[in-house]
């Protein structure tokens, strides 16, 4: 329960690098690149974020394992 910022904050990233994946395959219009640039430092850490956010989400699947065991 201590971690609901750390939680909230890597959904909202990932929710963010989803619907930029959804521009890039419905459009082909890359969010990231447009405001960003392509492939500059910045956008290369937003990029990285998304990623280790995602990453981190992973843990979701245990945590709700635990939660619907527990009840």
């Amino acid at each position: 329960m201590g971690n609901r910022a750390l939680d909230c904050t890597a959904l909202t990233i990932a929710i963010i690098g989803a619907v930029n994946w959804g521009l890039v395959g419905l459009f082909r219009f890359n969010l990231v690149s447009f405001l960003l640039g392509d492939m500059t430092w910045l956008s290369r850490i937003v990029y990285g974020l998304v990623g280790l956010c995602g990453l981190y989400l992973i843990t979701f699947y245990g945590r709700a394992s635990q939660t619907s065991t527990s009840v």
